[in-house]
């Protein structure tokens, strides 16, 4: 019996203790939250709203300006002149300029032939178009695959040239750098440039080139990305939806209304001059596209936007791949901007108006404050006013704001409307890497020029999804937090929505709600997307 009371003792003995844990945290947490976490946490909540209205004014703005677009049917070919090349019967096809196409690769072995077969398949006439493969695989088996189907197209006529060289030095800028020094490309007038998984059609030369034909102050024409692959998954539907935003809105006011926008690095015809004046391809960063067109930019040059013209290229389809884009995709444009802004405002051959563009609204808030928000603002200190009542947010900080930038973000991609509340969780869980990738590239860290090639499937996405089709289904782990992740997803959306729509002071539980879903989503991703590929 003394044995049996003697053991009995060690959980109250636990419980003690533990309570004993509980207060003195609890008296720790009672003696630092009135003296600093509440003062912090307010500091936090005005900084974040700030940071919001300047993204919500941001997208406001130009939704406004799109909207007036659409309205009066601002086209570029109404802006701008265009005629169609024509053969002269005395000149033949010398009315048509020279034009160099580059197709910069590194082990596409999966893409290769479709990039390189799209490029041979351009409408243009063969005495007037260089084909440039730059080949920087280090894979010999590779390098001779794609050299043999270089030959193969020269056999048929085709004016295409292989192009090596010993080192990888500044990746993709360095690559079309040195295919520039060719003695051939002196004789070019423009050059098109398309990544190794793009697929122009035959008649893109012919709906581009004239308008740097016919307009002398035109630099670059851009093209929109199609994407082959949208429907492969959850995770690539969501990539859809934020591109079609950028490509369907931003592009498209900056097109029409400063004539200047970011080029995506592919899918675009440059002046050559133009290119040459603005200094050529520089390897600082690892936006080497947009580094060259704020460039080309200050030196007074304009570039159009072509929102009909589609050019086939492939999603990310697996979550790595996915991580490493969104890291040089955030980086990138945000060391850039350390390293311009000023340069930008010294600059004399541009209007204030457009250096305000290009500092606030192309840099600033785009590229910065938009993905510090959505994960500060969002996935920490929302949650954390849960845990510190002293602290109040506005309802209109916290539920209408992020609302009106959501409905604002999906109207670029119509199909998929029925997805905003999953597109919300996908955006905040990435949200953690885009601002990690964002202050690296703001403090010039340790993987500030980090550059790994986005992997491609090309012909295997269908071959993926040929083996993936007689398989029996199989509930696996991935595919139950996916399964999870989409119910507290649903609970998330309609507590927002009871709260917006009866005024209950209950928005504490849409953000707590938030905060879970952010850890269960990163983890339901993980499982359910490495699985997927």
């Amino acid at each position: 019996m003394d044995q049996i009371s003697t053991t009995s003792l060690v959980p109250d003995t636990f419980y003690g203790y533990r309570d004993d844990m509980s207060i003195q945290v609890a008296l720790v947490w009672g003696q630092i939250k009135t003296p600093l976490i509440v003062p912090l946490l307010r500091l936090g909540v005005v900084i974040c709203l700030t940071m919001s209205l300047m993204l919500f004014i941001e997208r406001v703005y130009i939704g406004i300006v799109i909207l007036f677009i659409k309205i009066f049917g601002h086209k570029p070919e109404n802006r701008y002149k265009w005629e169609p090349m024509k053969d002269d019967v005395e000149l033949g096809n010398s009315t048509h300029p020279m034009v160099l196409v580059q197709i910069p690769m590194y082990n596409e072995r999966e893409v290769y032939q479709l990039s390189i077969g799209a490029a041979c398949g351009l409408s243009w006439p063969s005495d007037r178009i260089i084909i440039q493969v730059l080949d920087d695989s280090t894979d010999p088996i590779i390098k001779d695959m794609v050299e043999l189907e270089c030959q193969r197209w020269a056999s048929k006529g085709i004016n295409i040239k292989y192009e090596i060289r010993d080192n990888r030095n500044g990746y993709k800028a360095g690559a079309l750098k040195e295919g520039m020094k060719h003695s051939y490309v002196k004789d070019c007038d423009y050059v098109a440039i398309f990544d190794a998984d793009f697929q122009p059609e035959p008649d893109f030369l012919c709906r581009t080139v004239p308008f740097l034909v016919h307009n002398p102050d035109l630099a670059l024409v851009q093209a929109r990305w199609k994407f082959v692959n949208s429907d492969e998954c959850l995770m690539t539907r969501m990539q859809e939806m934020s591109l079609d935003y950028h490509f369907t809105v931003e592009q498209e006011v900056g097109s029409s209304t400063y004539a200047f926008f970011g080029f995506n690095g592919t899918a675009g015809v440059w002046r050559i001059s133009a290119l040459n004046e603005a200094g050529g391809w520089k390897d600082r960063t690892t936006v080497e596209d947009m580094d060259l067109a704020v460039r080309a930019s200050l030196r007074g040059w304009k570039f159009v936007y072509l929102g009909s013209l589609k050019v086939k290229n492939e999603l990310p389809s697996t979550l790595k791949a996915y991580r490493h884009q969104q890291h040089r995709w955030s980086c990138g444009p945000a060391n850039l901007f350390r390293k311009m802004v000023m340069e930008i405002i010294k600059n004399k051959k541009v209007t204030l108006w457009k250096k305000v563009h290009v500092i606030y609204s192309f840099f600033f808030v785009r590229k910065i404050i938009a993905h510090l928000v959505t994960f500060i603002f969002y996935c920490v200190v929302l949650p954390a006013t849960v845990l510190v009542p002293e602290v109040e947010v506005p309802k209109w900080g916290a539920v209408y704001i992020p609302s009106v930038v959501t409905i604002l973000n999906a109207v670029g991609t119509p199909r998929s409307l029925h997805l905003m509340v999953f597109w919300i969780l996908f955006e905040n869980v990435m949200s953690l890497h885009r601002t990690k990738a964002t202050f690296i590239g703001l403090l010039e860290a340790g993987r500030v020029n980090e550059w790994i090639v986005t992997e491609k499937l090309g012909d295997g996405l269908k071959a993926k999804a040929a083996t993936k089709a007689p398989k029996k289904p199989r509930f696996r782990f991935g595919e139950r937090l996916h399964l999870l992740e989409l119910g507290v997803g649903s609970f998330l959306f309609f507590c927002g929505c009871y709260d917006v729509a009866f005024g209950k002071n209950h928005y504490f539980i849409y953000l707590y709600v938030q905060a879970i879903a952010f850890f269960i989503m990163g983890f339901g991703y993980v499982g359910t997307f490495v699985s997927h590929s």
